[in-house]
């Protein structure tokens, strides 16, 4: 066991307007199961990179123990396995290796494959097997559930619960409970670190808020209390005083000296009740900071006058001559949110991308090609049809946020969204005003999914096609769009793998 400790940790990016961290300070033990939570753009990552020692700071970090981080970048993935995880570590053991992989529920086999050939889930989980058969070292793992199907998010929480020594960045709720034992909270005004899993840290958090909430309420009344108070003796004090100068009453004059002590009262009355609300004002500013907001978001389906929208019928689909999905019969009416399930790679996406093209061959498809996924236009449908119903208007957002680039405004006038509503749901998605200033190529991988939800968000449609929507998504914009998503009813075409997000949004599950 070792400690890590950072103290009056401050960074900013060069040629950033506002730093990502400013005097923070905390200590974590290497042995812990730790997971780091914080809402999109708080600097998960680049915390993360700073405990590697990637960028310069001030402040300082200190611990004997030597760390790894994932993902591992690959240099060459049309090279086996085996030689990609050789490269990462030149002295890893293969039979450490082949002891990991047992233990992911995976064939050790996988070694002697390209590593290109394998699926993303795959990946993740031959990247993983290759750090923890490092031994000693205290791994900082970055959103590793992310393209993971259900299956393998449950084999991975089980791996990890017999593991320790690792800091955990996941925005999947019930993987965080199943594995961890400490949680690193980044607020919005400091970093805290509990113990227990992220439930526990939830509750805490609720609890705070709450009475944080009270207090902050109970302030404001006594603040205007003690204003109306003050106001009222200011004037009495005035009257008072003005008194000294008048007529005499029954022939004698009135007693300066004694009013003038008895307006200096309440004058000193009036200002004690003005440094209580200074006190009361001083206090009121120390709560809230970390209370997170997570206003409604607002969609606006359109109805279609059929109720059948979407119906595959015997489909297959392929890739070139390689067959990713063979005799595939589904549909979707009005007013279900189907959520496409099964292993990675059996063809979820695909299924996404076949309706997408059939719908851009259509004249309806209007101007969204651009939205349309390069790799799309590799897939084929060889056999059974899709049938679309007539002038079905669809809205798409797609797994992968990369690419985006250049400034808000012009992304939406490109897209064709109001540009008020689209700024006003990137707000209400915790988007602050120097965000909307930067380019979006500067932006985390969440908040650059948030765009595209977002931008989906304005758009009126039929029917919603929506791919992986909550990878990189923070739990309070999750929960955001579940809300907007059991509010609304709009008509669905999913696949999310994030199992409380399933549980709340879908209204029916297709098995592929």
């Amino acid at each position: 066991m070792s400690m890590i400790q950072v103290s009056h940790l401050t960074f900013c990016y060069e040629g950033g307007m506002e730093p990502v961290f400013e005097d923070v300070s905390f200590r974590i033990d290497t042995d812990w199961k730790l997971g780091l939570t914080g809402r999109n753009g708080r600097g998960k990552t680049t915390l993360l990179k700073l405990l590697m020692g990637a960028y310069e700071y001030t402040g300082s970090i200190q611990g004997d123990v030597q760390m790894e981080y994932f993902p591992v970048p690959v240099k060459d993935g049309s090279r086996d396995v085996i030689e990609v995880l050789e490269e990462a570590d030149p002295s890893c053991e293969l039979w450490k290796i082949c002891r990991e992989l047992t233990c992911l529920n995976m064939d050790p086999g996988i070694l002697y494959r390209p590593f290109d050939s394998l699926s993303g889930g795959e990946q993740t989980r031959v990247m993983m097997a290759g750090l923890f058969a490092r031994e000693n070292a205290f791994l900082l793992i970055d959103e590793p559930t992310n393209h993971l199907d259900m299956e393998a998010r449950e084999s991975m929480m089980r791996y990890l619960q017999g593991k320790k020594g690792f800091i955990l960045v996941s925005h999947d709720r019930y993987f965080l409970d199943g594995c961890v034992d400490h949680i690193l909270s980044i607020n919005r005004s400091d970093i805290e670190v509990i113990r227990g899993n992220f439930t526990t840290w939830q509750e805490q958090k609720e609890k705070k808020d709450t009475f944080e909430l009270g207090e902050n309420e109970k302030l404001k009344k006594d603040i205007r209390r003690l204003e109306a108070a003050a106001a009222r003796t200011e004037r009495w004090s005035d009257a008072v005083e003005k008194t000294k100068t008048g007529t005499k009453i029954g022939g004698l004059k009135p007693d300066r000296g004694a009013i003038g002590h008895k307006a200096a009262k309440m004058m000193k009355r009036s200002k004690s009740m003005e440094n209580r609300m200074l006190t009361a004002a001083e206090e009121k500013r120390k709560l809230l900071k970390n209370v997170e907001t997570a206003e409604d978001l607002k969609i606006c389906p359109l109805t279609h006058h059929k109720n059948r929208l979407v119906l595959m019928e015997d489909v297959t689909l392929s890739y070139g001559s390689r067959r990713v999905l063979e005799g595939l019969s589904l549909h979707v009416d009005q007013g279900e949110r189907v959520l496409l399930s099964g292993r990675n790679g059996c063809g979820k996406s695909s299924v996404l991308k076949a309706v997408l093209t059939s719908w851009m061959d259509g004249e309806e498809a209007g101007g969204m090609q651009a939205a349309l996924p390069a790799e799309a236009g590799e897939l084929r449908i060889t056999g059974g049809r899709i049938r679309l119903a007539p002038g079905l208007v669809i809205s798409y957002v797609p797994q992968n946020p990369a690419g985006l680039s250049g400034d808000l405004r012009t992304y939406a006038k490109n897209r064709g969204l109001s540009l008020s509503l689209f700024m006003a749901l990137l707000r209400k998605m915790d988007f602050s005003r120097l965000q909307f200033e930067k380019k979006m190529e500067d932006y985390s991988l969440g908040q650059k999914k948030k765009v595209l939800i977002a931008a989906s968000l304005c758009e009126q449609a039929h029917l919603y096609i929506w791919d992986e929507p909550m990878n990189y998504i923070d739990i309070f914009s999750r929960r955001q769009i579940m809300e907007l998503i059991q509010k609304y009813s709009p008509t669905m075409l999913l696949v999310e793998h994030d199992r409380d997000f399933a549980d709340h949004a879908a209204t029916r599950m297709a098995g592929l």
